[in-house]
């Protein structure tokens, strides 16, 4: 055992080591997440439970992800309008981005950030520009863009999505058709 432990450098020794303590991380990891979204029965902890230190939340699959933003392309596609359109999780992650045909260069980045501002305020980008007049502030927060064209999509009352639009003429059209992706999941 000795002479083939001696055939590789050290460096490639920390390597592998480095590699299969990754592994078995990430395979921790892949079965303590899958779990974590099951909610927990106090009658199986015990009555002498502390109290409660983790919460479930509502994810957006990737399906509906993806059935939103295509409905919400469609719309638009509709009407002749050329558009990118954008879902975000809950944290603002880019979940899908379609880029119809046609569609200019700033209106995917401009998607992006307007989903991700709906569901950061859980409110359409709509109302929230007119929040700019009294807090003009707010559009300096990182990754914000204040136009129409976005919406969250909630699920009990949290919001879990945000759809954002970018690329029609109107904000107001932006956010018709960003607002026909997140009724698509209602369906």
């Amino acid at each position: 055992m000795k002479a083939a432990h001696k055939k590789f450098s050290r460096r490639a020794r920390v390597a592998t080591g480095g590699a299969v303590l990754a592994a078995v991380a990430l395979a921790g990891f892949g079965t303590v997440s899958a779990n974590a979204s099951a909610p927990v029965k106090a009658e199986a902890v015990g009555a002498a439970a502390p109290a409660r230190t983790t919460t479930t939340s509502t994810h957006l699959t990737i399906d509906a992800a993806a059935k939103a933003a295509q409905a919400a392309l469609d719309a638009a596609e509709k009407e002749n309008q050329r558009v990118t359109v954008a879902v975000v999780d809950r944290n603002g992650n880019t979940v899908v981005t379609l880029r119809g045909d046609g569609a200019g260069p700033q209106s995917y980045e401009s998607a992006e950030r307007k989903a991700y501002t709906a569901v950061s305020w859980n409110a359409p980008t709509s109302k929230l520009a007119e929040r700019l007049e009294q807090a003009p502030q707010l559009k300096d927060i990182p990754g914000t863009l204040f136009l129409a064209g976005g919406v969250p999509v909630t699920a009990q009352n949290a919001p879990v999505a945000g759809i954002g639009v970018a690329g029609a003429p109107s904000g107001a059209q932006d956010e018709k058709y960003a607002q026909a992706g997140a009724d698509a999941l209602t369906r």
